[in-house]
């Protein structure tokens, strides 16, 4: 069997897929990745992984270059010999499917981690788009040898109510999962003075970054001492980036301090006291479990993906969302008692290590493999 991992970034595939790469090696298949060129598909050649770089861009609505991109894509599962495609995000999904339905039999695996920008954005080009994706999502998805992977069961609702998909082509898996191993808590007790806050995300607006500049503001305002923390960069390629001119407003303000992208988030993890993620829906976030297998306490919004990794007043707090109001709140109740984040944290480690650890991931992922091949 040769498997196809096919990503709308190469960045994604590095940072998020090598567990999943190594599994499919280990167990003995071929593999290819494939994703649009950028600065981690030699990365990903050094490790020894094949990878193409597609004609690809995320952001396109031209008729001409998608129909050239579907064709691109038939021709190279041809070639390549491709028996399974996995394809991550909504458009990956969607053309992967289509090409491999174009190419012959070919087995789909498919993972939506959320819903991204067309259904969750309100403005006009997503609202124009819905009913088109949506329409090419129920063709492109289904079938025998298909399975859809979602990350949280407000998305398996979701897909089942607006019958996207039939229900038992769909399976639960928490995402990529944790390296409980690599991001485990540090020795000492965190004890920082002042104590100090992070997100870890790509820096869109979705994720929250406003209501975050928000507390952070109020929160200092109040006289807290607290160093607030952001992780991650950029996106241009989405319609829902930060612009670098709002970094520099925030970072010039005095409330947050900008890391930039972090290659070591295991010892980031391990030098901060709280994790915050105020985001507006997720498949399942990525650094809110990362964190959690640290043993930190967790700050999040009650909305799908988010509300799956954080127990109200177990392991965290759930806050509204887009209330940066409510999000101060809770904030202040952890800098307020460390004893208090000590006792969630430990259960964040718990619930990680039962939940998310890639072992159980990885296993649960290559058995729907065997599902279809």
């Amino acid at each position: 069997m040769k498997v196809m991992l096919f990503a709308n970034t190469d960045w994604y595939l590095y940072n998020f897929r090598l567990s999943l790469a190594a599994e499919i090696k280990r167990q003995g298949f071929d593999l290819v990745l494939v994703s649009p060129n950028g600065e981690y598909g030699p990365k990903l050649r050094e490790l020894g992984y094949e990878w193409i770089a597609a004609p690809m861009d995320r952001t396109s609505l031209n008729p001409l270059r998608e129909l050239a991109l579907l064709w691109w894509l038939k021709r190279l599962i041809q070639l390549e010999g491709v028996t399974l495609i996995h394809g991550f995000t909504i458009k990956c999904a969607v053309y992967g499917s289509l090409a491999a339905r174009l190419a012959g039999d070919v087995a789909r695996i498919n993972a939506v981690a959320g819903l991204g920008y067309v259904f969750i954005s309100n403005d006009i080009k997503a609202r124009v788009l819905r009913p088109m994706v949506r329409g090419m999502m129920r063709f492109a998805l289904g079938g025998d040898r298909a399975r859809l992977i979602l990350q949280n069961p407000d998305d398996v609702d979701m897909f089942v109510r607006t019958r996207l998909v039939r229900e038992e082509i769909i399976r639960l898996i928490p995402g990529s999962g944790v390296d409980c191993e690599r991001f485990k808590p540090n020795q000492r007790s965190r004890t920082n003075n002042p104590p100090r806050v992070l997100l870890p995300a790509r820096l869109l607006w979705d994720k929250g970054l406003a209501e975050y500049a928000s507390a952070a503001r109020e929160i200092i305002a109040d006289g807290y001492q607290a160093v607030f923390l952001l992780a991650g960069e950029p996106d241009p390629g989405n319609p829902a980036s930060v612009s670098r001119r709002d970094i520099d407003k925030w970072v010039g303000e005095g409330i947050l301090e900008w890391l930039g992208h972090v290659d070591d988030m295991p010892t980031l993890f391990c030098s901060v006291d709280v994790v915050v993620l105020p985001s507006y829906r997720e498949g399942l976030p990525k650094g809110l479990i990362e964190a959690s297998a640290c043993g930190l306490p967790l700050v999040t919004t009650d909305v799908p993906g988010c509300r799956h990794v954080v127990e109200n007043g177990i392991n965290g707090y759930l806050v509204q969302p887009q209330s940066s109001q409510m999000l101060a709140i809770a904030i202040k109740n952890l800098l307020d008692n460390s004893s208090l984040r000590q006792r969630l944290g430990i259960a964040a480690r718990r619930k990680a290590l039962m939940e998310f650890d890639e072992r159980i991931v990885l296993s649960e992922t290559v058995s729907t493999y065997g599902e279809v091949a």
